[in-house]
C-alpha cells in the first residue's frame, strides 16, 4: 500500500482547514459518537481449550503515564490485561499494515 497523502499541500493548509478536515472525515475515529464508542470493546485472547495458545508474559520495567495507569485500573482487576490487549491490538494492526504493502 503507498501513502498516497499529498504532504506538500496538507503542509500549506492552515490549521484551522485541517481540523475542519478531520471533524468531517468519516473514518476519524474522534468524529464517532459516543453511543458508538459505548459498544467497543477491548479484544482479550480467548480462554476455551480449542484457541492457540497464548503467548508467554514477560516481565518488564515499564512507565506509563499516571492517567493512563489509573485509566485502565478504573476498570477493576485485569487492568494489565486490558492494556496488553490494547498494545496486541496496536500491534497487530501495524502487522497487518506492514504485510499489505
Amino acid at each position: 500500500m503507498s501513502d498516497r497523502t499529498d504532504w506538500d499541500r496538507l503542509r500549506s493548509l492552515p490549521e484551522a482547514e485541517i481540523e475542519r478536515l478531520a471533524s468531517e472525515d468519516p473514518d476519524n475515529p474522534a468524529t464517532r459518537a459516543d453511543a458508538e464508542w459505548a459498544h467497543a470493546v477491548v479484544g482479550l485472547p480467548p480462554l476455551d481449550a480449542d484457541a492457540p495458545a497464548r503467548p508467554a508474559k514477560r516481565g518488564i520495567h515499564a512507565r506509563f503515564d499516571s492517567d493512563v495507569v489509573a485509566f485502565f485500573q478504573s476498570g477493576g482487576r485485569g487492568y494489565q490485561d486490558r492494556m496488553n490487549a490494547v498494545l496486541r491490538r496496536h500491534m497487530e494492526a501495524q502487522l497487518g499494515k506492514k504485510a499489505g504493502r
